[in-house]
């Protein structure tokens, strides 16, 4: 589904052209959720706390989102999420390297963990109990940390079904 065309409502508009100041553009993906405005408000409004504000650095945030799209199946968010790290200063091999798992060189050992956290809920949340998190905990992360990581896994997550289903095409 090419989403290029900006058939949205007015209550859409503004929105959009929010997005587009923030990312330079308006990518498809949001174009696409312009046809139901009160959920492109909510998915903007995630994306604002969760990616572009928050106590986590962006680039960890960038990798959840890369790797949890990876884990899914998603072209869409894995083009997204790798042009975003690209314009943060990393290159195609590093981004490759993250993908298999190589995290040590390219984040610090703290993001490290919450990354691998993440990872492990889009993959494998039975396999969570109280005593992982009380792992991160007793290293030193706050529980909104955890659950900063944990929201960016979720939206992404959403993000790669929605993608996936509207056949949303590849604009990065």
């Amino acid at each position: 589904m090419n989403q290029t065309s900006h058939n949205s409502t007015d209550a859409s508009l503004a929105i959009l052209h929010e997005i587009g100041r923030s990312f330079g553009c308006i990518p498809n993906l949001f174009q696409a959720y312009a046809k139901h405005p009160p959920l492109l408000q909510a998915n903007w409004n995630k994306v604002k706390q969760l990616l572009l504000n928050g106590k986590m650095a962006r680039l960890p945030k960038e990798v959840i989102a890369l790797l949890v799209s990876h884990d899914n199946g998603c072209s869409y968010c894995i083009a997204a999420h790798s042009a975003a790290l690209k314009s943060m200063g990393v290159g195609e091999r590093q981004i490759e390297e993250m993908i298999q798992g190589n995290l040590a060189p390219h984040l610090h050992k703290r993001d490290i963990e919450l990354v691998l956290f993440a990872r492990k809920a889009n993959q494998r949340h039975h396999d969570i109990d109280k005593d992982e998190i009380d792992r991160l905990v007793s290293s030193g992360y706050t529980e909104a940390e955890i659950v900063e990581a944990l929201g960016v896994m979720e939206l992404f997550a959403g993000f790669n079904r929605f993608a996936r289903a509207m056949k949303i095409e590849v604009d990065f």
